[in-house]
């Protein structure tokens, strides 16, 4: 890093403010730890959620970001994984590996002060020049060079997160699912419950944009538009008039969560992939007798390895939904443009 000691920021204030600031680079703090220089970032919803004040565990002064790519400079003597010089994408969690939730693959409630979502939330994350990475033989995935940036840059979280929700979906061939929220995570979900086999998957969203890009990438083989479509009656009639095998709600809308439950079969699953900022209502009375499976919780993102390789393979691309690109000294605009879902943006990626 040479004798620069000065980076740029993006800092979450408090109070719903965020500023590009100057920050020092981050230095190793433990041997486990990696300093990576960022070569691309993105903004995701959960720093909108975070910028909002809805996310009591975030720390006023934190770095925000947590979706970014870039290359290693420096590492701790205990790190084996990856070395100086390697590109890399950055797991959203940061994990020990060795506690009692990560030895059953429950990272996201890993017991380390640092572990679990800690990056742009609780420690320093990679909206800036540098990123420091606790526990990097976990936290980093090395990228192949024949993937690009792009490809790689949804790698470590809203790709783990479809992976992880298709994965507790339960989906076996043939089955019929919904995926409620067209937006970048239910994209993502949708495409990661392709590679299960189900006979068709349902998108139902309320942007219209987001619905004809679903379609158009083959994610979904149906689109429902509330207002326009009857949802309950129209999900029975694409599932021999039971309801969905599975349903995915990853919208986190004011009665996201009542759809959800109302457009499954009985004895499906449900997964609640959205973050909400309100809590939600579970009305068991009207429920009763569907015998129901909620699946809820942050992705446990440690399967990032599998999601390169598919990546690699041809299997999974996420890079289309990169709709803007924006430099980090227009990062508070851009901020803006994608909470207010402007110009039918769909992800931007940050170029430090």
């Amino acid at each position: 890093m040479g004798e620069e000691k000065w980076m740029k920021a993006l800092v979450y204030e408090g109070g719903g403010r965020i500023a590009l600031r100057q920050k020092k680079i981050p230095a190793l703090q433990a041997e486990t730890d990696a300093i990576v220089r960022v070569t691309l970032a993105a903004i995701c919803a959960s720093d909108i959620h975070i910028r909002r004040g809805a996310v009591p565990r975030a720390v006023p002064g934190v770095t925000l970001g947590h979706e970014l790519v870039g290359q290693v400079v420096e590492t701790g003597r205990a790190v084996r994984g990856v070395k100086a010089g390697d590109r890399v994408a950055v797991n959203v969690e940061t994990y020990c590996g060795e506690c009692f939730f990560c030895r059953r693959g429950f990272v996201n409630n890993c017991e380390n002060p640092d572990g679990g979502w800690a990056l742009g939330c609780r420690i320093d994350g990679g909206q800036a020049e540098y990123v420091r990475v606790p526990f990097a033989d976990n936290g980093l995935t090395r990228i192949p060079d024949s993937v690009s940036d792009e490809q790689a840059l949804f790698v470590g979280d809203i790709l783990s997160t479809g992976y992880w929700a298709a994965g507790l979906g339960e989906i076996k061939p043939a089955d019929t699912v919904a995926v409620i929220g067209a937006g970048p995570t239910g994209l993502c979900t949708m495409m990661c419950a392709r590679l299960y086999g189900p006979s068709k998957i349902i998108a139902i969203d309320t942007d219209e944009s987001r619905l004809r890009l679903a379609k158009e990438k083959g994610l979904a083989d149906v689109v429902l538009l509330p207002g326009r479509d009857e949802i309950e009656a129209r999900v029975r009639a694409e599932s021999h008039g039971r309801g969905a095998d599975t349903v995915f709600e990853a919208a986190g809308g004011t009665d996201t969560f009542e759809l959800a439950w109302k457009i499954a079969r009985p004895n499906a699953v449900v997964v609640v992939v959205a973050m909400y900022e309100e809590d939600q209502t579970l009305p068991l009375p009207r429920m009763y007798g569907k015998n129901l499976i909620f699946k809820t919780g942050g992705v446990d993102g440690c399967r990032c390895q599998e999601i390169m390789d598919l990546i690699e393979a041809g299997r999974l691309d996420a890079s289309f939904l990169i709709s803007h690109r924006m430099s980090l000294d227009d990062i508070v605009r851009a901020y803006d443009l994608f909470e207010e879902k402007a110009d039918h943006v769909m992800k931007i990626a940050i170029k430090p």
